[in-house]
């Protein structure tokens, strides 16, 4: 016989169902603001960012798989896509002939550095700028705990912590 579950209460329910109500109302509006200002679709955005901010541009398909947390076929059908556009380019990986290095070409880095203000600036005015510098400290702090417990830690580490150049590797 099975437990019967802790349910959630009135005000638990409509914090998570706000969440997720929120999550998906921005990711759409983000998604189609970046269509409308740049022509990128989010995944296309995501690896031209990840490249972006690689001294060189090139990452091997592993690690670049593995920074986005994508399976290894998404990421030959998105990069496969992004070549034939002329964004990036795939190379034999000379120091591991079983993979290739993916290439970040002019007009991807040109691409990236066109979308990157329109998007910072529909971030801000969506979400960061509705947002008291408490509640964002706040914010980062839930995320945190939740992202470490996910992660099977009691602290967590975040993936996301960078130096202002998240959006072109600037």
């Amino acid at each position: 016989m099975t437990a019967e579950p802790k349910w959630l209460d009135t005000r638990e329910e409509h914090a998570w169902r706000t969440f997720l109500h929120t999550h998906h109302e921005l990711m759409l509006r983000l998604q189609r603001h970046m269509l409308a200002d740049s022509g990128l679709i989010p995944a296309e955005y995501e690896v031209l960012v990840v490249l972006s901010q690689h001294p060189d541009g090139v990452m091997s398909a592993q690690e670049l798989g593995s920074q986005l947390r994508w399976e290894k076929s998404r990421l030959s059908h998105q990069v496969r896509r992004m070549q034939d556009q002329g964004l990036v380019a795939r190379d034999p990986n000379p120091a591991d002939a079983r993979s290739c290095l993916v290439r970040l070409e002019p007009k991807g880095r040109r691409t990236i550095e066109e979308a990157a203000p329109w998007h910072v600036q529909h971030v801000r005015q969506d979400f960061i700028d509705l947002i008291t510098p408490e509640e964002l400290e706040t914010l980062i702090a839930v995320n945190e705990r939740v992202l470490g417990h996910l992660a099977g830690r009691a602290g967590s580490e975040d993936p996301f912590q960078g130096n202002g150049k998240q959006a072109t590797g600037k």
